[in-house]
């Protein structure tokens, strides 16, 4: 136990004194952690409904997931829309963040809060607001409608993980390879993207994610052929409460998991 008296950090604070601290992140973390670990179990229960702790365990929920076809065309869909909203947001918002960090206009502060107001807004509003523009555009119920609404949402994030890397970022190095003859673009990506990629690479796994698990404008904007697969568990859970959707939940779980420690390792291993 003699770590307990070492200090915790740069003060003389040790490990001790910040007990009281670490219990608290550990109940947070906890109360966090604990409707998601249920779902787990659940999704291997016997039950025609949804039920913890399960008295019998089976798999049949597993199997009806990947044995309906409704249910795998709109995980298709979902993987589909994160994927193309993963690809037009990330580049965007990182030249959106670039273009203000090196701006000394004194608009690229109003820019920026500007860029990120779909953070700042009620998702239920944005959604109304694309709903009524997309009827008029005609691109409810399709794919590449999903994927600009989808967009909207991820940029935000994309332009605060990105511009956060840039403020840590030495310029001088793009500077000098600049007055070496580089053109503003080559510097870019062969100095200044290197440097800030693992910054870039969570921006599009959470773009990703944005979109996968994004329900509510999915809601109004997808249907029929490209209905998602959160919006399906929504309508199911409210229809018949169908335990499929803790099954898929599950499968949901491990794959952004599974995404955030990849990026992590990424990350390390390129550092």
């Amino acid at each position: 136990m003699r770590w307990l008296d070492r200090p915790a950090g740069d003060t003389q604070i040790t490990h001790r004194q910040r007990l009281w601290l670490y219990a608290l992140a550990g109940i947070i973390m906890v109360l966090l952690v604990a409707p998601t670990i249920i779902v787990i179990p659940m999704s291997f229960s016997a039950s025609q409904y949804l039920e913890f702790p399960p008295r019998d365990w089976s798999l049949r929920w597993y199997e009806h997931y990947l044995g309906e076809p409704e249910w795998l065309a709109a995980t298709a869909t979902s993987l589909k829309a994160g994927l193309l909203t993963m690809l037009v947001a990330t580049p965007i918002g990182t030249m959106a963040a670039y273009g203000l960090h090196v701006s000394g206009h004194w608009l690229a502060r109003w820019l920026f809060i500007l860029l990120i107001t779909p953070m700042m807004v009620p998702v239920i509003l944005i959604a109304i607001g694309v709903f009524y523009a997309f009827v008029q555009l005609r691109m409810v119920n399709t794919l590449f409608g999903l994927v600009v609404a989808h967009t909207i949402l991820a940029l935000p994030l994309v332009l605060i993980v990105v511009g956060a890397a840039l403020k840590s970022y030495d310029f001088n190095q793009e500077l000098a390879a600049r007055s070496l003859g580089a053109s503003r673009l080559k510097a870019f990506l062969t100095v200044t993207l290197p440097q800030i990629r693992f910054s870039v690479v969570t921006a599009a796994l959470l773009a990703f994610l944005t979109s996968f698990d994004e329900v509510i404008v999915a809601m109004f904007v997808s249907g029929g052929d490209n209905s998602t697969l959160t919006r399906n568990m929504f309508n199911s859970l409210r229809d018949q409460i169908d335990p499929t959707i803790a099954s898929i939940s599950t499968i949901m779980i491990v794959v952004s998991s599974t995404a955030l420690v990849l990026a992590q390792l990424f990350g390390r291993s390129k550092s």
